[in-house]
Order: C-alpha cells, then sequence, then structure tokens
C-alpha cells in the first residue's frame, strides 16, 4: 500500500481513515483538518493528523480529496506547485466536481480519479464507485486496493458518478430512514427501542446478504416471504397504496437533479 494522504478528515475523511487502518495497520496515513480540536481523540491513533496540508502532501503518495466541492478547486490551486505527477496520484471523493475540473488547474500530467464510497467506510462496508483519468504511474490497482480495503468496489463511467453518488452515498440516509420507520413501528406494536433496533438492524443485514449471496433480484425473495391472504402481502400492498416505492424513487430522482443544477 502506497503512502495516503487524506486532506480533508470530516465525515467522509474520516471514515475512509479509520476502514483503511483497520485493514492496512502499517500503512502510512497522513490526514488534515483545518480544526483538529474538532477531531474526536480516538481519531489520533489512526493516522498522523496535521493541520500542515504542505506536510501531508509531502510524505503521501495517493492524495485523497475529502474536501467540499466548492473548495476543493481553489485548494488544488493554491498547492499545486506541491503536486507531482511524477510521484502523486490524486483520488477526488467531491461530490459534482468533474475529472476535466480538476485536470484544468493541477500540473499537466498528474494521475487523477474520482471515488464515491459512503460513511459506511469506517466499518468496512462502503460501496465505492470509481473512475479515472490519466493513470502515468499506473496504479489503478494500488487504487482499486485501497477502496476495497473499505467494503465492495465497482469501476464505471464517469458518467454514472452523479448517479453512483446518488445510489451508494446518499443512499445510506435512505436506506436509515427506512430502518428508522421500521423502528418506529416496532415501537407502536409492542417493542422497547433497544429491541426494535437490533430486530430491524439484523433483518435489514439478512435482507441484503440474501440478494447478495444468492444473487437474486428482490422481487424473487419478497415471493418467498409473502404467502395467500398472510400479513407480509397485506403490509406490503398496504405500503404501495400510500406511495411507499413512489416516495422512493422521487427522492433518488430530486437528489440526482440537485447534483445536475450544480453542475
Amino acid at each position: 500500500m502506497k503512502k495516503i494522504g487524506i486532506v480533508g478528515c470530516g465525515n467522509l475523511g474520516a471514515s475512509i481513515l479509520e476502514g483503511v487502518r483497520k485493514v492496512h495497520a502499517d500503512c502510512q496515513i497522513y490526514g488534515s483538518k483545518r480544526d483538529l480540536s474538532t477531531l474526536p481523540k480516538y481519531l489520533f491513533e489512526k493516522g498522523i493528523l496535521t493541520d500542515d496540508n504542505a506536510l501531508l502532501l509531502k510524505e503521501s503518495e495517493i492524495i485523497i480529496l475529502a474536501l467540499k466541492p466548492y473548495t476543493i478547486l481553489n485548494f488544488l490551486k493554491e498547492n499545486a506547485h506541491l503536486i507531482d505527477p511524477a510521484r502523486h496520484t490524486l483520488v477526488s471523493v467531491a461530490t459534482g466536481i468533474q475529472i476535466n475540473e480538476i485536470t484544468e488547474v493541477v500540473t499537466e500530467g498528474i494521475g487523477i480519479y474520482r471515488a464515491m464510497p459512503n460513511t459506511a467506510a469506517s466499518v468496512n462496508e462502503s460501496m465505492t464507485a470509481i473512475s479515472s483519468g490519466l493513470d502515468p504511474l499506473n496504479r489503478k490497482d494500488d487504487i482499486s486496493a485501497l477502496f476495497e480495503s473499505l467494503g465492495e468496489v465497482v469501476f464505471i463511467d464517469e458518467l454514472l458518478m452523479e448517479s453512483a453518488t446518488i445510489l451508494g452515498a446518499c443512499g445510506v440516509a435512505y436506506v436509515l430512514r427506512f430502518m428508522r420507520a421500521m423502528i418506529q413501528g416496532g415501537i407502536e406494536v409492542g417493542f422497547d427501542a433497544t429491541t426494535a433496533t437490533k430486530i430491524v438492524s439484523q433483518t435489514m443485514k439478512g435482507a441484503s446478504e440474501l440478494i447478495i449471496q444468492n444473487d437474486s433480484h428482490p422481487e424473487a425473495e419478497i415471493d418467498r416471504v409473502t404467502t395467500p391472504k398472510g400479513c407480509t402481502i397485506v403490509g406490503l400492498n398496504e405500503m404501495e397504496h400510500a406511495g411507499f416505492s413512489s416516495a422512493l424513487i422521487k427522492g433518488i430522482v430530486t437528489s440526482y437533479k440537485r447534483i445536475e443544477r450544480k453542475n
């Protein structure tokens, strides 16, 4: 594993740092943030944390740019003289910032990737979509190994990166909101919050594993649960009458349109 620098240890950057450290115990990882006092103390045990980005760039080879989208290009302009095409590969995890935008503000010939992991990286269960621009140092395997240590990886065309952002990154929030609703329903039918949370969490995990391990479609697994005149099908039908699937699809499409407008 190459020397890694994470510029911007906010929620996502910190999650990446935690996830990589769990798998690569001996890897050198630098992480930066303007105000280190806002970081949890345990994170200082995971990597070398600093407010000096010049030091991070000097000591790292793969640079993960986990900055806010509206700050990333200014950061690259200000630090272009410290980014070396013969040594550095940039990986942007900023929503909506395209590879060609980065290319315009950095030294010609720099290796550039875009990646979109999610906050489940901290527990090594992220879904990360990756697309690439130039790669003069042939680091595709290194980039793949880095994000595989955080969970699952899929390489996609950059034209689909915004879609991947909505489905894989924003999707965590959508799933958690669904889980919260299930927990609330569980409380209404008699469980305390702790027990309802445990039941819902494991049920959610089990449902995901059915799809992953059986390589099946969700509807096929639903058919195995529903029986004629049973309690499952009446519950599903009531949810659909209330617009469950439609509301979720509309939410995904609305989030996607927000990114499109920004671009």
